[in-house]
């Protein structure tokens, strides 16, 4: 397959282009990974890739970098929105008049978020902020709208001690300058933020929301992709990795909680739990395997951690009952519970399984 990159000089300047990209906290964020990745990327080269569990949405902005026509695909809607506004767009923009309409006073009375989730989270400034700013969101449509609630849902997230919403208080509030800031403030500069990663890469891409295994073929029943990119969520051999508890609130705050089913019982107002077999011990060996044998016709680059279940060797023999031609590549990577000063940090190896 033709390369989409000439040289190591362009690697590195795609891999610098990418860091810009605003940063999500975000449960395995490939953030650190990007030299890694775009190398791998740039070897096997080819036209069209498919990021299939698109998450923070930075591998997927990679691809566009490296001039594929990059299908991002998630379980979760935030992470669709969010590529939808970095990688299918390729030219507008939030000016400064929508910027200023969302941070000023409402555009009617609604007030959903301030009843819902009193007292949690965030000020009750900020709270009615988010109705606030939905209340003008929903009068966009198309790329501006993606980035809006983009730059919405990663002011949530910087204001959260820690990212995630699995606590209601501010017990991890370090001082950090992201929590001091209101929402207001955040929205405007996460906004600025997105609008700065807007590029015409020549090449369409596309978003998608929904589980993998129904992605659609291409003509004939082959799949249309060069290479997919596969980051499922890992099987951790303790705990969970559940996205949906530790992200509901930014995935219902990306539609405004519409066909989205609260837990009125649950401390944190979480969402009804989305099954993926990925996620468990006994299924996710299956799974894998599956998804290989879906993606068998594409050059497929997996990564896995080494504080997950199946290990190495398994997916190793799984992936080679689909490709001869496998090869592991090992990357110490360094993960962070926290954001303090005494945060417990713990190093793992960072398998690249790349299978052509």
């Amino acid at each position: 397959m033709t390369s989409t990159v000439s040289s190591t000089a362009d690697v590195s300047a795609a891999v610098a282009r990418a860091a810009g990209f605003p940063r999500l906290r975000y449960m395995g964020s490939k953030h650190r990974l990007l030299p890694a990745l775009a190398e791998v990327f740039a070897e096997i080269g080819g036209r069209t890739a498919l990021d299939a569990f698109s998450g923070s949405g930075v591998v997927s902005y990679l691809l566009k970098i490296l001039g594929y026509e990059v299908t991002a695909n998630d379980f979760l809607h935030f992470p669709g929105v969010i590529a939808d506004a970095a990688a299918v767009n390729h030219a507008e923009r939030l000016d400064d008049t929508v910027i200023e309409a969302i941070c000023g006073p409402p555009a009617d009375g609604r007030d959903f978020i301030q009843r819902t989730f009193d007292g949690l989270y965030f000020t009750a400034a900020d709270r009615a902020f988010l109705d606030s700013a939905w209340s003008h969101i929903d009068l966009l449509a198309g790329h501006q709208r993606s980035l809006a609630i983009s730059a919405l849902v990663l002011a949530a997230a910087r204001r959260q001690p820690r990212g995630v919403f699995t606590f209601t208080d501010q017990r991890y509030d370090d001082g950090r300058r992201d929590l001091s800031l209101s929402l207001r403030e955040h929205f405007a500069e996460r906004a600025a933020e997105y609008n700065s990663v807007v590029f015409d890469s020549g090449r369409p891409c596309a978003a998608r929301t929904g589980d993998v295994f129904e992605l659609p073929r291409g003509p004939g029943g082959a799949d249309p992709f060069d290479l997919v990119y596969l980051d499922p969520p890992y099987a951790p051999p303790k705990d969970d990795n559940c996205y949906v508890k530790r992200y509901h609130f930014l995935e219902g705050l990306s539609v405004y909680w519409r066909g989205q089913t609260i837990m009125q019982n649950t401390r944190t107002k979480k969402l009804v739990k989305k099954h993926t077999p990925f996620s468990y011990k006994r299924t996710v060996a299956d799974a894998l395997h599956r998804l290989f044998r879906r993606f068998a016709d594409s050059a497929l680059v997996l990564s896995y951690s080494s504080n997950a279940v199946p290990d190495a060797g398994t997916i190793e023999a799984l992936l080679r009952e689909v490709k001869r031609d496998v090869e592991v590549r090992l990357i110490d990577h360094r993960y962070s519970f926290g954001t303090h000063a005494a945060a417990r940090r713990r190093t793992v190896t960072e398998y690249l399984f790349v299978a052509r």
